[in-house]
């Protein structure tokens, strides 16, 4: 088991690390795939904590984008993009509790070239909205990649490291319904490369049975995902996931073998900083046995930000300590 032994999960969940059934959600057991993250869908699966589940995820673009012929505002039915599965209901979960999410493993699936990334009209980081501006929009464009877990072949020139993550995962917020593009608290699209296999993933429950959605895999992206499309692709990832009592968390948490991280998503980027620094310090506090200045010194010393994405209604930071300055 490794790190994970003296894991969050491992340490406080009602499983205990250990591995529970197997469930295997395809597209055919999935139905209909969801684009708002909700307490109103009913559950598409039941499990225990401790379960394991392979989930057949969508790309983004539901598939739609064959080609590099298949303009996205050609072929989308906005705002029917970034489809999730789920809800998966999670026995004895409360609002209150944390849902921790531990990604075992996430592989590209479906015919080559599996990854697509575009240029979508008045979408990215560097690109205004010709609605509000006098430019025009920048040129439409879809480029396909072949993505292998030997590495995503971006050109004749260039073929870069297979880093797969899951870019959108959370739970339901207690009574709205938000968009499956959007990020906040419960997760959601985050965009964020360390949600990869290895990492753990802790979500703060909002109501009875979690409801956990997951989607948008990527085979690779750069911080940021400047263009506002990362290596979008169809996959097969597989999570163990179990419930943890006792434990309240503002937002989204993340652990790995090396790090732990808060995540913040608001507007402007700074706000989302602060907002995960701020976690980041009160967890060392709680949970790590540092009095609060000491923490805040910490983070100004040793801390690291890493830039989920940029271009979403909320863009996301994720604030981490490495676990060698612990102590």
């Amino acid at each position: 088991m490794g790190w994970l032994a003296d894991s969050h999960m491992a340490r406080r969940g009602v499983a205990g690390g250990k591995e529970g059934a197997f469930h295997r959600l395809t597209e055919a057991a999935q139905g209909s795939y969801h684009y708002v993250y909700g307490p109103y869908s009913a559950p598409v699966l039941r499990i225990a904590p401790g379960d394991v589940v392979e989930f057949e995820t969508l790309d983004a673009f539901g598939g739609a984008v064959k080609s590099e012929d298949d303009l996205p505002s050609k072929v989308l039915n906005m705002p029917f993009v970034n489809p999730q599965n789920g809800p998966v209901s999670v026995a004895g979960a409360e609002k209150g509790d944390v849902l921790a999410v531990h990604v075992r493993s996430l592989l590209p699936r479906g015919p080559q070239p599996a990854g697509t990334t575009a240029l979508i009209p008045d979408f990215g980081g560097l690109t205004s909205s010709s609605a509000l501006m006098l430019n025009a929009a920048l040129p439409e464009r879809v480029k396909k990649m072949v993505v292998t877990t030997e590495g995503v072949v971006f050109s004749d020139r260039v073929t870069l490291p297979y880093e797969p993550f899951v870019g959108t995962m959370g739970v339901s917020p207690e009574i709205e319904a938000v968009s499956s593009l959007q990020p906040d608290y419960w997760g959601g699209n985050m965009d964020l490369p360390d949600v990869a296999p290895g990492a753990v993933m802790y979500f703060p429950v909002q109501r009875a049975g979690a409801h956990f959605f997951i989607g948008d895999c990527h085979g690779r992206q750069g911080d940021g995902e400047l263009c506002g499309v990362a290596v979008e692709m169809a996959a097969t990832v597989t999570v163990q996931i179990d419930l943890i009592k006792g434990w309240s968390i503002p937002g989204v948490r993340l652990e790995t073998a090396e790090m732990i991280m808060a995540v913040g998503s608001a507007r402007p980027m700074e706000d989302a900083a602060r907002m995960a620094y701020r976690d980041l310090v009160r967890w060392l506090v709680t949970d790590y046995g540092y009095e609060e200045s000491e923490a805040y010194f910490l983070c100004t010393q040793a801390g690291r930000v890493r830039l989920g994405n940029m271009v979403d209604p909320k863009y996301t930071l994720g604030a981490s300590m490495a676990k060698r300055f612990l102590g």
